[in-house]
């Protein structure tokens, strides 16, 4: 009876739902649905097509494109809703017999219309220049698309005093970006940064006057517009033809995400647009496209890159227009900053003070009585043979270029050990996709019916969910472990890769960087431009929900001298795990080479920071994690010679309430620096990862590693040789002779005057760190306590 009930209120919902609509629908005169694939409007030479186009995740717009598309990708030239995408489902373009063009999300809220009116029957047309014109019966146009442009002009369309063109977020996002071409107030066409928080424009050459960039500002009509042979023309004597002049079968002039406007031309239907015009050949001097604190680089092979200024971190890895922050904290003393050069590189704008022939020295003194001066630039005159100082305190628009003649002295804590290393990522945009994340808002005519619906169906839900109870439950029952993880990795942050994307971003897992025990780490590139150290591990036969539960918990870690994890491949009987990559290498690469650019400070901060990372998975992360294999291949460093631990987490998880950690099975680590507690079967504790600290430390501070079998200035490599030959100099340091027993010791390789209370404050820790008995060393957090009490010591004197 109760199912007769609810089957005869949705037949009367079903009859009372056409009442509702059939008095709107009967007012309209054409209609598009985002779920009908064929619903298009094509103009008459099939050129160009209108319609609902996918731009993320259940997220479209409605726009017009070239029908032909570039192998499977489609060339929109316009968009309605570029800024507010409609929902894959209910959503709908209509023409009103009112006149008004409107635009509506799943058939709750109108998000977009012409907000036009006729009193003839309107029209929808797609003309064969890609204009949509909505006219009356007479053939007055009521609007056209060619009127409200978005980042495109097509031949013959005008750009005037009253439009605009906005580039694009990025290349996988299609909202309204940072850049603008538009005719200023002085009637000349301009490209204008228009960032988050400046604005600036950038072409024509800002240095310039109207007349010496080759521009007229006595017009008044304000209009430029291409013509399909690639001819250009602006109002303010601008013009322009194409490399490819003449008769081309489509063109389009775009200003594209990366700030710099091109036209594009194919001479075929469905082949590759190439450019054949753009603004600005220097792509590094256009405003804002890395960021504040950086700088932007230009080869001709691999393109534009940004990098941070020395002693910043980027603040989005994905958007480098955010640009970098600073890591320090800058005094305003005089007598607590020291001037870092970089050579051929502009910050252009925001100075504080310009000051002509002035020599480096006044140019220090001016910036250092400034507080928030963050640095000058210092660029030479070639008209008056001297140098122009510049203060800045914002450092913007940077970029570096061989070829000009100027530098940028970057202010920085004299204490800072940071120097120029142009180490740099490529610039990308925003890839994250379009997701639709809203609460719609019903309309009032609609809510008694919206009820009346979910009340029958919410009955007939449960007549059904009770015949397949007993089923559901025992389908929940057999629900894997695997899932619930699953569910758990979502909610941390990283994901899951494909295999086969993985493959693709190693190139077959051609470039190999690394290797050991655990497997094999090849280079590679994400997706989204991110370059990868891509670790192929070993197939050990790990249950996948064990491996799931481990990388969970792995990935949940965050310190900044520990290795960030992006994600994982489980995928069959493979193990991948996906770490970001670090520009430097191994120290134990940097050791073996002799590499000078470690010099004593660089030393003794990478101690610093294994420390604080050790630090950190011994005692302050949730889970108790001994590495168990500390060594300098496993010890990264990045960009500015910053450590960071690697090789970590996998199998090495230990409960803290088990005092004699029976999980350890087995012995781990490498021969040398493995602590005595595993050679005599005693209870593995976090101490084993303090001795192989201290043997690690030994080696940076004398230079004297694992080199094969050499012996290296007649003492054999081998780590306890290396123990007792440091610990003789140390106890025979009063025989007479005036150095410390530090200088006999440390690295001839070491360049500079490094401060000998800071080496022999490290190399006693290292020597405390390898005590044969466990108790006799320190922890690691005691460690930290005693490098950074000497760190704080000899800046305070």
């Amino acid at each position: 009876m109760l199912f007769l009930n609810s089957f005869v209120l949705f037949i009367l919902l079903i009859m009372v739902l056409p009442l509702q609509c059939s008095s709107s629908s009967s007012e309209n005169v054409f209609f598009l649905s985002v779920e009908n694939p064929d619903n298009l409007i094509k103009s008459s030479n099939k050129v160009f097509t209108a319609g609902f186009y996918n731009v993320g995740e259940n997220a479209f717009v409605f726009a017009i494109w070239f029908t032909e598309p570039q192998g499977k990708n489609l060339t929109p030239i316009w968009m309605a809703n570029r800024d507010g995408a409609v929902n894959g489902i209910g959503s709908t373009l209509t023409l009103h017999a009112t006149g008004n063009l409107v635009l509506n999300d799943a058939g709750h809220f109108d998000v977009w219309a012409t907000n036009t009116t006729s009193t003839t029957s309107p029209k929808l047309v797609l003309n064969d220049n890609g204009n949509l014109n909505l006219t009356e019966s007479n053939g007055k146009v009521l609007w056209q698309s060619f009127d409200d442009p978005t980042d495109t002009l097509v031949p013959e369309q005008p750009l005037t005093r009253f439009t605009k063109l906005v580039s694009s977020r990025s290349q996988t996002n299609c909202s309204s970006g940072f850049y603008k071409l538009f005719f200023d107030y002085d009637n000349v066409l301009r490209l204008l940064y228009d960032g988050l928080d400046v604005s600036s424009i950038y072409w024509p050459d800002p240095g310039l006057v109207s007349w010496h960039a080759g521009r007229s500002i006595y017009n008044a009509s304000r209009t430029a517009i291409l013509d399909s042979y690639g001819n250009f023309s602006s109002t303010d004597d601008f013009t322009f033809k194409t490399s490819d002049y003449g008769p081309v079968l489509q063109r389009r002039l775009t200003i594209d995400y990366d700030g710099n406007l091109r036209v594009y031309s194919r001479k075929g239907r469905g082949e590759k647009w190439s450019i054949s015009w753009q603004a600005e050949s220097q792509p590094c001097r256009i405003h804002g496209i890395c960021g504040a604190n950086s700088v932007c680089t230009y080869d001709r092979y691999s393109g534009r890159k940004c990098s941070c200024l020395p002693g910043y971190k980027v603040k989005n890895v994905r958007d480098w227009s955010f640009g970098c922050e600073p890591k320090f904290n800058l005094s305003c003393g005089s007598t607590e900053s020291r001037f870092l050069h970089i050579k051929n590189s502009e910050f252009y704008g925001y100075d504080q003070g310009f000051f002509q022939n002035h020599t480096y020295k006044q140019c220090v003194d001016a910036c250092l009585e400034l507080c928030g001066c963050k640095g000058f630039q210092y660029t030479w005159d070639p008209g008056g043979s001297y140098y122009n100082c510049y203060r800045k305190t914002r450092l913007l628009n940077g970029y570096v270029s061989p070829g000009f003649r100027g530098s940028i002295y970057l202010r920085l804590p004299k204490s800072s050990p940071f120097t120029f290393e142009e180490s740099t990522a490529k610039k990308c945009g925003s890839v994250n996709s379009t997701m639709l994340e809203r609460l719609y808002r019903l309309r009032p005519g609609r809510l008694l019916i919206k009820v009346l619906f979910w009340l029958v169906l919410a009955i007939g839900s449960f007549e059904v969910g009770s015949i397949f109870l007993v089923w559901c439950l025992l389908r929940t029952q057999g629900k894997s472990s695997t899932d619930q993880h699953n569910y758990h990795l979502a909610a941390t942050g990283f994901r899951n890769y494909n295999y086969s994307e993985l493959k693709e971003a190693t190139k077959g897992f051609s470039e190999e960087i690394g290797r050991g025990a655990g497997g094999i780490v090849y280079k590679g590139v994400l997706g989204d431009q991110r370059v990868a150290a891509i670790k192929r591990l070993n197939e050990a036969g790990q249950d996948e929900s064990e491996f799931l539960a481990e990388v969970n918990i792995i990935g949940r870690l965050n310190h900044m001298n520990l290795i960030d994890m992006w994600g994982y491949c489980a995928e069959g009987k493979h193990r991948l795990l996906v770490y970001e990559y670090m520009e430097n290498g191994s120290l134990g690469e940097n050791l073996v080479s002799n590499s000078s650019s470690l010099d004593w400070k660089k030393r003794y901060n990478i101690a610093l920071g294994m420390a604080r990372g050790l630090a950190y998975l011994h005692e302050e992360c949730l889970e108790w994690i001994l590495h168990c294999d500390i060594k300098p291949q496993n010890i990264l460093l990045d960009s500015e010679y910053q450590p960071k631990v690697a090789d970590f987490g996998l199998s090495k998880l230990v409960n803290r309430n088990d005092a004699n950690n029976s999980g350890f099975s087995r012995i781990r680590g490498t021969r040398g620096y493995m602590a005595p507690e595993w050679v005599f079967n005693l209870p593995i504790t976090s101490k084993v990862d303090v001795y192989s600290y201290g043997i690690v430390v030994l080696e940076m501070i004398t230079g004297k590693g694992q080199v094969g079998s050499h012996m290296v200035d007649g003492v054999e490599s081998h780590h306890g040789r290396l123990v007792t030959w440091v610990r003789e100099k140390k106890n025979n340091r009063g025989n007479g002779t005036t150095s410390s027993w530090v200088e006999q010791i440390i690295d001839p390789t070491v360049e500079g005057n490094y401060e000998i209370g800071k080496m022999e404050m490290l190399a006693r820790v290292a020597l405390d760190c390898v005590e044969e008995a466990r108790d006799a060393r320190p922890t690691m957090s005691q460690v930290v306590e005693m490098l950074q009490g000497q760190e704080t010591d000899s800046q305070s004197w």
